[in-house]
């Protein structure tokens, strides 16, 4: 995509969910979030549903990983977000999040990858890698990297799908 939001160019109009879609996360419109800039900006993706197609439940308890070498030059973050106001899901927590230059103290696994916990309680031993969720209430995710670089934009380099550990699905 681009920050014009065009089908094929342009020849088949313009992609008015993805864009309704940004706008109503982002609230901006800024060619540097969406081109190919390697070292440079940032780069986001979102999800709101797991390996299943379910959406989150926060009364649920899932596992994400972010396979070895992430592509960020500057650093990566997972942020929480509550669906219905599009502002970071409140929580007892301080942030609703993990970051790797604030969170040093996250546990990566030994092939270098690190597995994120999302959840209303973290599953044990897990705390260091784990970001609360509310029961009975809905979120999507934003997997942030700042200063993207080139197996981001290749492919090469994909996070994993959300495993549903445990809980109910209440939607």
């Amino acid at each position: 995509g681009n920050y014009k939001w065009l089908w094929d160019e342009g020849r088949r109009g313009r992609n008015q969910d993805a864009r309704l879609m940004f706008f109503f996360l982002a609230t901006v419109n800024t060619p540097a979030m969406l081109l190919k800039m390697v070292g440079k900006g940032s780069q986001y993706a979102l999800i709101s549903t797991d390996a299943r197609g379910q959406y989150f439940d926060g009364s649920a308890t899932y596992k994400f990983t972010l396979p070895a070498n992430i592509p960020a030059q500057d650093f990566w973050s997972f942020v929480v977000y509550d669906p219905q106001t599009r502002s970071e899901l409140q929580t007892s927590a301080a942030f609703p999040s993990k970051n790797s230059k604030r969170d040093s103290d996250m546990v990566y696994n030994d092939d270098g990858s690190i597995d994120i916990y999302c959840g209303p309680s973290a599953p044990a031993g897990k705390s260091a890698n784990w970001v609360q969720t509310v029961p009975g209430k809905s979120w999507f995710a934003l997997l942030r990297l700042y200063g993207p670089l080139e197996p981001w934009f290749d492919k090469t380099w994909r996070p994993g799908d959300f495993l549903k550990l445990s809980g109910a699905q209440h939607f």
